[in-house]
C-alpha cells in the first residue's frame, strides 16, 4: 500500500518505532528493499534523490508505485533531498507521496520561506513534506576522505520553523554524516541536542545519514523520538562487495540472473537489521489495521 508520510509516521509515533528510509536508483536495489520490507513484514520508504531519479528516469517511478501500491506492506515514495522547487514538482507530477525540501545551506528565514512554499503546494495534493534544519555532515564517496563539520540543529529555531513552514516532518543534525565513516573514525550523537528538540517540537523527527552509526545509539535515538532513519551506504556497500565477489568468480558470466540474486541478500541482510534496530519488523500490520478500521468507518 502507497501512504503519505503522515500515514506512515504517524502510526510509528504513536507505537514508538522508527521506519527506515532506502535510497534506490534502479530495479535491484528497489527490489532489495521492498522484498526486505515483505519479508520481514515491516514499513519502509522508498527514498530517491533527485540525482537517482536523473539516472533511473520518470517512467521507472511508475513500476516502483504499481509494484508497491500492490503489495499488503506499507510504504512511502518519497523525493530526498529535493534541491529547487522544481525537482519537488517533478516528483509530485511523478506520483511521489512526500518530498523533502533540502534548505539547510540557506539563510534561516530563506529556508523557511522556500519551505513554506513547498508545503503551501504539496499539501493541496496531500503530499506530505520533510525540511531540514541544521547541516548533517559529508564523509564524500569514499571511506578514504575526511568528513565535513556538522552544524547541529538549534531546538528554539527547530520550534519557529515547524510553526511557520508547516513541515510534517524535521530532519534535524545530531552529529550524523552521509556516506561511510572515515576509517577509525566512530561518530557520536549528541542525544542532548535531540532530548532538546523533542521537547519543543511534536512532529515526527528525521534522522539523516543513517550508515554506519553505532546501533546503541541509533537504538536510543528512536527511543527519544526519531520515527525515520535515512540509510543507504549500509545495505548498498554490501550489495555492491558482494557483486565484486561474484565478478571475480571463474566463468561467474555476465547476466543480471546470476549476478544480482546474491547480492540482493546480501542488502536485505543489512536491511533486516536496521528494521529489527529501528523495532518496525512486523509492524506492518498495524497498518492493515487501521486500513481495516477506515474502511469500517466509511461504511457506516
Amino acid at each position: 500500500m502507497l501512504l503519505n508520510m503522515n500515514q506512515m509516521l504517524g502510526v510509528a509515533k504513536e507505537n514508538h518505532f522508527a521506519v527506515g528510509a532506502y535510497n534506490v536508483s534502479d530495479s535491484n536495489l528497489f527490489r532489495t528493499v521492498v522484498e526486505a520490507a515483505e519479508e520481514n513484514d515491516s514499513p519502509a520508504i522508498i527514498a530517491v534523490h533527485p540525482t537517482e531519479l536523473a539516472y533511473c528516469k520518470d517512467d521507472f517511478v511508475k513500476y516502483m508505485i504499481a509494484r508497491i501500491s500492490n503489495s499488503p506492506v506499507p510504504f512511502v515514495l518519497h523525493m530526498d533531498h529535493g534541491d529547487s522547487i522544481q525537482s519537488i514538482m517533478r516528483a509530485v507530477h511523478d506520483g511521489f507521496s512526500s518530498v523533502m525540501l533540502d534548505g539547510s545551506l540557506l539563510p534561516f528565514e530563506e529556508n523557511i520561506a522556500k519551505t513554506a512554499e513547498v508545503v503551501r503546494y504539496c499539501h493541496m495534493v496531500n503530499v506530505s513534506v520533510e525540511g531540514e534544519l541544521g547541516t548533517i555532515g559529508q564523509t564524500g564517496e569514499t571511506v578514504k576522505g575526511g568528513m565535513t563539520e556538522v552544524k547541529y540543529t538549534n531546538p528554539e529555531d527547530a520550534k519557529t520553523f515547524v510553526n511557520k513552514t508547516g513541515v510534517d516532518t524535521l530532519a534535524v543534525a545530531i552529529g550524523t554524516c552521509h556516506g561511510l565513516y572515515p576509517k577509525g573514525v566512530t561518530p557520536k550523537l549528541r542525544m542532548d541536542v535531540l532530548k532538546s528538540i523533542k521537547e519543543v517540537v511534536d512532529i515526527p523527527l528525521v534522522l539523516h545519514g543513517g550508515s554506519g552509526n553505532p546501533d546503541s545509539e541509533v537504538a536510543e535515538a528512536v527511543r527519544i523520538g526519531i520515527q525515520k532513519v535515512n540509510i543507504s551506504s549500509d545495505y548498498k556497500s554490501a550489495f555492491f562487495t558482494k557483486a565484486r565477489e561474484v565478478l571475480a568468480r571463474p566463468n561467474s558470466g555476465w547476466d543480471p540472473n546470476n549476478l544480482f540474486p546474491e547480492c540482493i541478500e546480501s542488502g536485505k541482510k543489512v536491511i533486516f537489521h536496521k528494521m529489527n534496530l529501528f523495532n518496525s519488523t512486523g509492524k506492518a500490520a498495524l497498518y492493515r489495521q487501521a486500513q481495516i478500521k477506515q474502511w469500517r468507518n466509511e461504511l457506516v
